[in-house]
């Protein structure tokens, strides 16, 4: 008997954020076909599961049969049925069923936003078609995914990839896990102020007194691109990636971050043969996290057709 499964026509990812939840319809090739978005208004409520669901019946409206996949913070069950862990954000997330939910007629994969934004870059972004990535996401705190031989890493409980508490000095304070010293804080927005003893207050202000010639910006600036390049290195002798990924408000800064996080990687970076790993800034931006979602969608669809 002829095999009559066939691939899904229309794909929808959706991307649920703590201040936006963005819908996308896709083609299985990744083209985007329609946009949906609506204020997360997460205010203690459960209420923004409504929301999201309106802007998967929105899309749905354009067609019909489609495969979901979801994109969230936190960590997603191994199975990718559901997020287990969200302490303290969007109520009624863990252990949430999409599938039941949304009222889909297929089941809906869950990702933490990190791996999704990894599934889009390695599939319609800036490491189309490798197969060993890792990606970071620098904004207010330091995001992270790993790809390995084509597989996502996940671990035990899925705390796999969370590459920003890796700690960079045992002796310094703990971070929001508990990670002495950690990537997180030596770069991440959430705490330029402290870092730079209250010259500065964000992360643009910084970048643009070291464009500027400041020296005091050079050395608070240079000194957390010198901790990622470190923390990259570390993740490098471990994980040993053909690509890097930079994404975030941060990887905005251009070549003030790339110049000189190259120059400290010519230095650290352990590279046999003269091969090197590439470090490229992502390319998806605000659609990344709904891209990947949708192409996980795709990916299960796949799975179950085999």
């Amino acid at each position: 008997m002829a095999d009559t499964k066939q691939e899904p026509d229309k794909l929808i990812g959706l991307d649920v954020g703590g201040t936006m939840i963005k819908g996308l319809l896709l083609s299985p090739q990744g083209e985007i076909l329609a946009e949906e978005t609506t204020p997360t208004n997460d205010d203690g409520t459960s209420g923004w599961r409504d929301r999201a669901k309106g802007v998967v019946t929105k899309l749905s409206q354009v067609h019909a049969a489609c495969r979901i996949g979801v994109a969230s913070p936190g960590l997603a069950s191994p199975d990718n049925h559901c997020i287990t862990s969200l302490p303290n954000r969007l109520p009624g997330i863990e252990q949430l069923n999409w599938q039941q939910w949304l009222g889909a007629p297929y089941p809906v994969p869950v990702f933490n936003d990190a791996q999704a934004a990894l599934l889009a870059e390695v599939w319609r972004g800036a490491a189309r078609s490798a197969r060993s990535v890792i990606l970071l996401t620098l904004g207010t705190g330091v995001g992270g995914a790993a790809m390995v031989d084509g597989h996502v890493l996940r671990g035990w409980l899925g705390r796999a990839g969370h590459l920003g508490h890796i700690s960079l000095n045992p002796d310094g304070p703990l971070d929001i896990v508990g990670t002495p010293g950690s990537l997180e804080d030596a770069i991440g927005e959430h705490n330029v102020v402290k870092r730079t003893n209250g010259r500065f207050k964000s992360t643009r202000d910084l970048v643009r007194a070291f464009e500027q010639g400041s020296p005091e910006a050079a050395d608070a600036w240079l000194a957390s691109v010198h901790a990622l390049a470190a923390a990259l290195t570390g993740f490098i002798n471990i994980l040993d990636p053909e690509v890097i990924v930079i994404g975030g408000g941060i990887a905005d800064a251009g070549p003030s971050l790339f110049d000189p996080l190259n120059k400290c990687l010519d230095r650290f970076e352990w590279r046999p043969g003269g091969a090197r790993v590439r470090i490229v800034k992502a390319e998806l931006g605000k659609h990344a996290g709904a891209i990947g979602a949708a192409h996980g969608a795709l990916l299960r669809a796949r799975a179950e057709d085999h």
